[in-house]
């Protein structure tokens, strides 16, 4: 068949997964609602036509044809309820909620009947806050399915929201007579019994559920604990004291007395109930685990040393020597206590254990980075490349450590790797790569190669300022395309108008210009703002400045300056020696 298409081109997403054919189940297109079209023989022949094609759309995932389809039907039978829900669902994932809550409810007023629609209009209304019309269409569902005990808990959750507390509650306690004593709906009860503040009627609902599993340490924990959130601390322990008769390893209970232990002050039992478990036999390994960082956590939160733990990971390293999970704790635990080299230790145990995970080896150079070992920084990652060579982060680390080497041309290699072979999510990250090829580039005397790496990075970040800085500085150097360079180190100073680099950069392609004036105003602030880290270059500069205003003896005073931060500069021993430029 052929038909005009609607330009209505949409972006459609993963979302539409519950848009399959067949999802929900539709009547035959003919409706039988008194009040729908009555479509003659060819306009229902072509209104069937277009719907089962939509349908096959959507199946196959051509989402826009199917909407466009769906278009179609709606002009020739706007009462037909299947396409009122097809139209709403499409809207409401386009985020349209209100233009999919119209189609909704016109779905339900030409099919009232069916459950699947009332759901969805239901659904979105309570998304929407209607909360008033949530409850009177549960209400209704609810009566019309009294075999879908669901709908009475919608319809709890429905009065509760609609500040009917006391309804809500009649409510579930009708479900409870009809499905039995529940967990889900005593904890509803409990709950709705506390915004009323009749507190022993919701103490009472727990009670039902212990009172029914006597031997479920479960419950008589979950009591304590609703005591203690309640500051009824005495009441908690003794179900706390009720559960450890039952099960005195059960691990929910040792979280609860070390959060009660804590509530009344009591830090020596806190952290004894901690280690008792922590060292003992009857509990698991990732039990003890989370046991082990709540401990670590109590130590850091009292600011209390960290080393007496490290008796306890000797224990479970005894009892457990190939979790190398353990190894990973314990590594940070011994940063925190400032031991580089055992953490190191752990986190080399580690990731030959499981080469696999980047973690380890990305707390590693954590370790390295601040050292500026940069050897060891190629070691690493170049280890962690040979298994995850899809991770940006390690070519970035290697290329800067190389870089840092003044191995350009090594650096260069390995950033350009990464770009080809890493998987890089990050437009950011991704300029930030091309900007660092760019530099290199530069170095390796590469310029136009170097330029076109700069535009790539601007593209993919226009507000890189570092490669914005880097491509106006060095396009004032070789006296190119002085206008443009000026707007880009423009825009890096209006971002960091106290950083000393885009200043002196900004004054520098004055400078080059012819603005000496304004050149010396922006490098004068390049020196103020730079007091802590000098720069040779940045000295240099401002006598060069000076000695273009005339002021050739204070010129000759930067050089020297900057002769003292540079000692190998030919260029500057012989202005010193000429005092010219």
């Amino acid at each position: 068949m052929t038909y005009t298409k609607v330009k209505h081109h949409i972006f459609f997403s993963f979302l539409f997964f519950f848009l399959l054919a067949g999802a929900l189940p539709f009547k035959a297109l003919a409706q039988e609602n008194k009040e729908a079209l009555c479509l003659n023989e060819e306009e229902r022949r072509k209104f069937d036509q277009f719907f089962y094609e939509a349908l096959n759309a959507k199946a196959q995932g051509s989402y826009d044809e199917a909407f466009d389809l769906f278009q179609h039907c709606y002009a020739l039978d706007s009462t037909n309820a299947n396409v009122l829900v097809e139209m709403g669902t499409f809207y409401n994932v386009l985020q349209q909620k209100n233009e999919a809550l119209s189609f909704f409810r016109k779905a339900v007023h030409y099919d009232s009947a069916n459950y699947y629609y009332n759901m969805m209009l239901a659904g979105l209304s309570k998304e929407l806050g209607l909360k008033q019309e949530v409850v009177d269409m549960y209400r209704a569902l609810a009566g019309r399915h009294p075999d879908k005990p669901e709908l009475q808990y919608e319809l709890a959750n429905a009065l509760a929201e609609n500040g009917e507390l006391q309804e809500a509650i009649d409510t579930l306690n009708n479900l409870e007579r009809s499905t039995g004593l529940s967990e889900v709906i005593t904890m509803n009860k409990y709950r709705l019994y506390s915004l009323m503040d009749k507190k022993e009627k919701a103490f009472e609902e727990i009670q039902q559920i212990i009172d029914k599993n006597l031997n479920d340490p479960r419950y008589l924990v979950l009591m304590g604990d609703l005591y203690l959130e309640d500051n009824q601390s005495a009441k908690a322990l003794q179900y706390y004291e009720q559960a450890r008769e039952v099960d005195r390893n059960y691990p929910a209970l040792i979280l609860s007395l070390v959060n009660y232990y804590e509530k009344t002050d009591n830090k020596a039992a806190s952290q004894s109930e901690l280690q008792q478990a922590i060292t003992g036999s009857s509990l698991d390994v990732e039990t003890k685990l989370q046991l082990l960082t709540r401990y670590l956590g109590i130590l850091q939160q009292q600011k209390q040393d960290l080393k007496q733990a490290n008796q306890l990971f000797k224990t479970l390293f005894e009892q457990y020597p190939n979790n190398t999970q353990l190894n990973m704790i314990y590594g940070n635990v011994l940063l925190l206590q400032d031991d580089k080299a055992g953490a190191m230790e752990q986190f080399e145990i580690y990731t030959k254990d499981n080469p696999a995970d980047p973690t380890g080896y990305d707390q590693m150079i954590r370790i390295v980075l601040p050292d500026e070992d940069m050897d060891k920084l190629r070691e690493i990652t170049a280890e962690a490349l040979k298994h995850l060579p899809q991770e940006p982060q390690f070519y970035y680390y290697l290329g800067a450590a190389y870089y840092q080497q003044g191995k350009y041309k090594e650096a260069l290699s390995v950033f350009e790797e990464g770009v080809h072979k890493a998987v890089i999510v990050n437009p950011l990250l991704e300029s930030d790569f091309h900007g660092q090829i760019g530099d290199l580039n530069y170095f390796l005397g590469n310029k136009e190669t170097a330029f076109q790496s700069y535009e790539k990075a601007l593209k993919l970040h226009p507000q890189n300022l570092s490669v914005l800085n880097n491509y106006s500085y060095y396009l004032s150097l070789e006296k190119k395309n002085l206008d443009k360079a000026e707007q880009m180190s423009g825009i890096t100073i209006k971002a960091e108008p106290m950083n000393p680099t885009f200043l002196d950069t900004y004054g520098w392609i004055l400078y080059e210009q012819g603005a000496y004036t304004m050149a010396k105003i922006y490098i004068e602030k390049a020196i103020e703002y730079s007091k802590e880290s000098p720069s040779a270059d940045v000295f240099e500069h401002y006598g060069d400045v000076l000695y273009k205003t005339g002021e050739k003896e204070k010129a000759l005073e930067q050089w020297k300056k900057a002769r003292k931060l540079d000692k190998d500069s030919k260029r500057l021993k012989k202005k010193i020696r000429t005092g010219k430029l």
